[in-house]
Protein backbone atom coordinates (compact mmCIF):
# COMPACT_ATOMS: atom_id res chain seq x y z
CA UNK A 1 0.00 0.00 0.00
CA UNK A 2 1.31 3.60 -1.44
CA UNK A 3 1.52 6.02 1.54
CA UNK A 4 -1.49 8.12 0.04
CA UNK A 5 -3.65 5.13 0.31
CA UNK A 6 -3.05 5.06 3.81
CA UNK A 7 -3.50 8.10 4.18
CA UNK A 8 -6.95 7.92 2.62
CA UNK A 9 -8.12 5.04 4.33
CA UNK A 10 -7.17 7.07 7.63
CA UNK A 11 -9.24 10.24 6.42
CA UNK A 12 -11.87 7.54 5.78
CA UNK A 13 -12.04 5.95 9.14
CA UNK A 14 -11.44 9.04 10.75
CA UNK A 15 -14.53 10.31 8.68
CA UNK A 16 -16.52 7.61 9.56
CA UNK A 17 -15.77 7.65 13.49
CA UNK A 18 -16.37 11.26 14.11
CA UNK A 19 -19.64 11.18 11.32
CA UNK A 20 -21.21 8.70 12.71
CA UNK A 21 -20.68 9.25 16.37
CA UNK A 22 -22.04 12.63 15.77
CA UNK A 23 -24.94 11.25 13.80
CA UNK A 24 -25.61 8.59 16.38
CA UNK A 25 -25.78 11.93 19.48
CA UNK A 26 -28.24 12.39 17.40
CA UNK A 27 -30.72 10.28 16.78
CA UNK A 28 -30.69 9.57 20.37
CA UNK A 29 -32.59 12.76 21.12
CA UNK A 30 -34.72 11.02 18.34
CA UNK A 31 -35.57 8.16 19.67
CA UNK A 32 -34.02 7.25 23.04
CA UNK A 33 -34.86 8.01 26.33
CA UNK A 34 -36.62 10.99 26.63
CA UNK A 35 -36.92 11.85 23.60
CA UNK A 36 -37.28 14.97 21.54
CA UNK A 37 -39.78 16.04 24.70
CA UNK A 38 -37.54 15.53 27.24
CA UNK A 39 -34.58 17.03 25.40
CA UNK A 40 -36.41 19.93 24.38
CA UNK A 41 -37.28 20.64 28.49
CA UNK A 42 -33.70 19.99 29.05
CA UNK A 43 -32.44 22.84 26.29
CA UNK A 44 -35.32 25.09 27.89
CA UNK A 45 -34.17 24.32 31.70
CA UNK A 46 -30.46 25.19 30.88
CA UNK A 47 -31.46 28.35 28.83
CA UNK A 48 -31.52 27.55 25.19
CA UNK A 49 -35.47 28.75 24.41
CA UNK A 50 -37.38 27.26 23.05
CA UNK A 51 -36.71 23.91 23.84
CA UNK A 52 -38.55 22.38 21.25
CA UNK A 53 -36.82 23.96 18.19
CA UNK A 54 -33.46 23.53 20.11
CA UNK A 55 -33.77 20.16 20.39
CA UNK A 56 -34.87 19.70 16.69
CA UNK A 57 -32.17 21.67 15.64
CA UNK A 58 -29.76 20.10 17.33
CA UNK A 59 -30.62 16.63 16.65
CA UNK A 60 -31.18 17.33 13.06
CA UNK A 61 -27.94 19.07 12.78
CA UNK A 62 -26.07 16.42 14.63
CA UNK A 63 -27.38 13.55 12.29
CA UNK A 64 -27.26 15.29 8.72
CA UNK A 65 -23.77 16.81 9.52
CA UNK A 66 -22.70 13.51 10.91
CA UNK A 67 -23.71 11.48 8.20
CA UNK A 68 -22.04 14.33 5.71
CA UNK A 69 -18.97 14.12 6.85
CA UNK A 70 -19.21 10.43 6.91
CA UNK A 71 -20.02 10.50 3.88
CA UNK A 72 -17.10 12.61 2.89
CA UNK A 73 -19.98 15.39 1.39
CA UNK A 74 -19.19 19.04 1.98
CA UNK A 75 -16.85 18.33 4.08
CA UNK A 76 -16.23 21.83 5.14
CA UNK A 77 -20.07 22.46 5.62
CA UNK A 78 -20.18 19.95 7.49
CA UNK A 79 -17.43 20.77 10.00
CA UNK A 80 -18.61 23.70 10.21
CA UNK A 81 -21.81 22.12 11.61
CA UNK A 82 -19.50 20.21 14.30
CA UNK A 83 -17.59 23.28 15.56
CA UNK A 84 -21.13 25.26 15.53
CA UNK A 85 -22.45 22.14 17.78
CA UNK A 86 -19.95 21.53 19.91
CA UNK A 87 -19.10 25.16 20.75
CA UNK A 88 -23.01 25.64 21.46
CA UNK A 89 -22.95 22.09 24.12
CA UNK A 90 -19.19 23.34 25.34
CA UNK A 91 -20.32 26.88 26.59
CA UNK A 92 -24.22 25.89 27.76
CA UNK A 93 -23.41 22.76 29.46
CA UNK A 94 -19.85 21.87 29.76
CA UNK A 95 -18.04 25.68 30.36
CA UNK A 96 -18.88 25.32 34.14
CA UNK A 97 -17.12 22.45 34.29
CA UNK A 98 -13.69 23.12 33.73
CA UNK A 99 -11.80 21.32 30.77
CA UNK A 100 -11.32 17.81 31.64
CA UNK A 101 -14.51 15.15 30.53
CA UNK A 102 -14.09 13.34 33.70
CA UNK A 103 -15.67 16.46 35.55
CA UNK A 104 -18.29 16.86 32.49
CA UNK A 105 -16.11 19.51 30.99
CA UNK A 106 -15.67 20.93 27.67
CA UNK A 107 -12.60 19.00 26.47
CA UNK A 108 -14.66 16.23 24.37
CA UNK A 109 -16.33 19.04 22.93
CA UNK A 110 -13.07 20.92 21.59
CA UNK A 111 -11.55 17.73 20.47
CA UNK A 112 -14.86 16.63 18.01
CA UNK A 113 -14.66 20.02 17.06
CA UNK A 114 -10.94 20.89 16.21
CA UNK A 115 -10.82 17.51 14.36
CA UNK A 116 -13.91 17.60 12.36
CA UNK A 117 -12.30 21.15 11.53
CA UNK A 118 -9.15 19.98 10.22
CA UNK A 119 -10.85 17.66 8.13
CA UNK A 120 -12.23 20.04 6.27
CA UNK A 121 -8.35 21.93 5.58
CA UNK A 122 -7.05 18.48 4.23
CA UNK A 123 -9.96 17.15 3.40
CA UNK A 124 -11.88 14.17 3.13
CA UNK A 125 -9.89 12.28 0.77
CA UNK A 126 -9.87 9.73 -2.19
CA UNK A 127 -13.36 7.81 -1.03
CA UNK A 128 -15.93 11.10 -0.47
CA UNK A 129 -18.44 11.75 -2.08
CA UNK A 130 -16.76 14.91 -2.64
CA UNK A 131 -14.35 13.48 -4.67
CA UNK A 132 -16.77 11.56 -6.88
CA UNK A 133 -18.41 14.62 -7.22
CA UNK A 134 -15.25 16.69 -8.27
CA UNK A 135 -15.03 19.09 -5.43
CA UNK A 136 -12.22 17.25 -3.90
CA UNK A 137 -10.03 20.08 -4.33
CA UNK A 138 -11.74 23.15 -4.67
CA UNK A 139 -13.50 23.70 -1.20
CA UNK A 140 -10.38 22.51 1.18
CA UNK A 141 -6.74 23.90 2.37
CA UNK A 142 -7.42 27.25 3.68
CA UNK A 143 -10.73 27.74 2.48
CA UNK A 144 -12.29 24.59 3.97
CA UNK A 145 -10.31 25.80 7.24
CA UNK A 146 -12.14 29.18 6.77
CA UNK A 147 -15.39 27.81 5.97
CA UNK A 148 -15.39 25.07 9.00
CA UNK A 149 -14.10 27.51 11.67
CA UNK A 150 -15.39 31.14 10.39
CA UNK A 151 -19.01 29.75 9.78
CA UNK A 152 -19.35 27.25 12.71
CA UNK A 153 -17.96 29.76 15.16
CA UNK A 154 -20.09 32.68 14.02
CA UNK A 155 -23.17 30.33 14.28
CA UNK A 156 -22.89 29.00 17.32
CA UNK A 157 -22.22 32.95 18.54
CA UNK A 158 -25.10 34.00 16.35
CA UNK A 159 -27.02 30.85 18.30
CA UNK A 160 -26.24 31.55 21.90
CA UNK A 161 -26.43 35.82 21.83
CA UNK A 162 -30.38 35.27 20.27
CA UNK A 163 -31.21 32.61 22.09
CA UNK A 164 -29.16 32.01 25.30
CA UNK A 165 -30.37 33.54 28.21
CA UNK A 166 -29.42 30.95 31.31
CA UNK A 167 -31.47 30.39 34.65
CA UNK A 168 -29.87 33.52 37.36
CA UNK A 169 -27.56 31.24 39.78
CA UNK A 170 -29.04 31.08 43.24
CA UNK A 171 -26.92 32.42 46.08
CA UNK A 172 -27.41 30.52 48.90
Amino acid sequence: MKSHDAIDVSLLVLRMALGLTMAAHGQQKFFAGGRIEGTARWFDGMGMKPGRFHALTAASTEVGSGLMLAMGLLTPFAAAAFVGLMFVAGWTVHRPNGFFSVRSGWELNFILAVTAGCLAGVGPGRWSLDRAVGIDDTLFGWLGLAIAFGLGLSAAIALLAVFYRPPAQSSD
